[in-house]
């Protein structure tokens, strides 16, 4: 294997293990306060986290670059360790790829937990447990399915994000040259073999995560069924 296809592979697991990580970690709250809440103020919210889903990745890469580049926030932040941006860095790829993700996420884990009986939730606010507790101890169990969905989704959807990626990250190797970008640089070098190997092992990636996830979710239905 050629030893930079290999740095690739791992940039890119790297990259989409931290964001699915991130991703989750504020997501799922995010998603049970959606769940759970009422009123025309839950459409707005979910309307404004869902527009990454809708915006053409070079426009969400575009604002993200004024938002991490020298003039925006995440210069003052590279700022403290001597750096002038955060763009093109794996840092800015991390910020970048769990803005892109958090809507695959959110959507995933509120239909898990509308799935929740609302009367569950409310046992447990009887026997005085707090918001966290019960959405640590009722919420995650029983929305398990959906919580599944969303990780494979964040982390599928990481390793095939392209547009956003090369605005953000650009085609540094070592540093922020992942697999879609590697697919990329091997077809403008018209290296067709390693194109068709990235390109081919993406497509198996993509349908081994597809495969998982039904068979994770039928599983977990299973054994959640009387």
């Amino acid at each position: 294997m050629d030893p930079d296809l290999g740095v690739a592979i791992w940039l890119t697991v790297k990259l989409a293990t931290v964001t699915t990580v991130l991703s989750m970690a504020v997501g799922a709250p995010i998603a049970w306060r959606l769940a759970r809440g009422r009123g025309f103020w839950r459409d707005v919210a979910a309307s404004v986290l869902s527009l990454p889903m809708v915006l053409p990745p070079t426009v969400l890469g575009f604002y993200m670059l004024l938002l991490l580049g020298p003039r925006g926030p995440g210069g003052a932040v590279a700022g403290l360790w001597g750096a002038r941006t955060l763009a093109f860095s794996f840092g800015g790829l991390v910020f970048a790829s769990v803005a892109a993700s958090l809507p695959f996420v959110i959507q995933s884990a509120r239909a898990g937990f509308e799935s929740v009986d609302p009367r569950l939730i409310e046992a447990a606010w009887t026997l005085r447990a707090t918001p966290l507790r019960a959405f640590v101890t009722v919420g995650v169990p029983l929305a398990a399915p959906g919580l599944a969905a969303a990780a494979v989704l964040a982390f599928a959807h990481t390793v095939g994000e392209f547009g956003l990626i090369l605005m953000i990250g650009g085609d540094l190797p070592g540093r922020t040259r992942v697999l879609s970008i590697a697919l990329y640089d091997a077809v403008e070098s018209d290296r067709w073999g390693e194109a068709h190997w990235i390109a081919g092992g993406m497509v198996a990636f993509s349908f081994l995560a597809v495969l998982g996830l039904t068979v994770t979710q039928r599983l977990m239905s299973r054994s959640r069924a009387p």
